[in-house]
């Protein structure tokens, strides 16, 4: 039996991830109440309190304030933040309230993290998402670490979470993630690359049937050149952001950075050029690489 209940929720960071997980769980009779930074800005304050209307979570104007007396906190903002949030954490938490970590950090971190949440006699618990939330919502696959994990995993499937806890020791979960992040946001930055050059030479059909040639299951003569070109065009920067956190957590273990720190310049790269020359990801459209190579290189 365990003594955790998850009658109240607060989501600090109300982005793509936070603003799904929040308006999921509300829709599972949780009371969910939220702090995003952007409710302090008059720019941005509206529609953010538009979009927690729309999810059906309670709006709150303080970090105090949304997490004040919930029975967990999760912490959905990027990695640059997520230690300022640990820290608010430190002052505003009390012994009983549980605060999952889901933000993309390395190991280190994370640890320094639990030790800023912890002082408050809260409980930590490290969360790695290992895939896009937005396809799989709430199913989207968790791992869990800290030695409440175990406890705290089979609550959350309670509320439909797919939460797994590997190990009691904070730091294990997000190795997962950071090194699984070398390959996958590695193989977004050399197609983004690949693909460009390409289709810069007219060469880009041969060089895609080669590909699907050498890995037959993997779809590059259908939709994967798209969506791995996709994810950068749009998140980029963030992503771009988690790399250099997967580089920290190389350097941590003694093994120099060189693939994650390239991939994080390719990243931002695409960003910045895309930028630069005034091109947004179409948003509600049907992505196509080609049009973005075309696009890119008209300028």
């Amino acid at each position: 039996m365990t003594d955790i209940h998850l009658r109240s929720i607060a989501l600090v960071g109300f982005g793509e991830a936070g603003s799904i997980l929040g308006e999921d769980l509300a829709a599972t009779g949780c009371q969910v109440a939220m702090y995003d930074i952007l409710l302090d800005e008059g720019g941005s304050r509206e529609a953010m309190l538009e979009k927690a209307r729309r999810a059906h979570v309670r709006p709150t104007d303080t970090f105090a304030a949304a997490v004040n007396g919930v029975d967990l906190v999760i912490s959905a903002v990027t990695a640059a933040s997520s230690a300022e949030v640990a820290r608010s954490a430190s002052k505003a938490l009390r012994p009983g309230q549980i605060f999952l970590d889901i933000n993309s950090c390395s190991p280190a971190t994370k640890r320094a993290n639990a030790i800023s949440v912890q002082s408050s006699g809260a409980d930590y618990v490290e969360a790695a998402v290992m895939a896009p939330v937005p396809p799989q919502r709430l199913k989207v696959p968790m791992l869990l670490g800290g030695r409440r994990a175990a406890e705290l995993a089979p609550v959350l499937r309670e509320v439909g979470l797919h939460a797994t806890p590997i190990s009691d020791q904070i730091g294990v979960a997000s190795a997962v993630k950071m090194c699984r992040s070398i390959i996958i946001k590695g193989l977004e930055a050399l197609t983004v690359e690949s693909m460009l050059a390409a289709r810069r030479f007219g060469a880009e059909n041969e060089v895609l049937a080669s590909l699907q040639a050498t890995f037959p299951q993997m779809g590059w003569q259908d939709k994967l050149p798209d969506y791995l070109v996709s994810r950068v065009a749009e998140h980029g920067r963030r992503r771009a952001s988690e790399m250099r956190e997967v580089a920290h957590t190389l350097q941590d273990v003694g093994l120099e950075p060189i693939m994650a720190s390239a991939t994080a310049v390719r990243q931002d790269w695409l960003i910045d050029v895309m930028a630069a020359q005034g091109i947004k990801y179409p948003h509600g459209e049907v992505f196509s690489w080609r049009w973005l190579a075309d696009a890119l290189a008209d300028h």
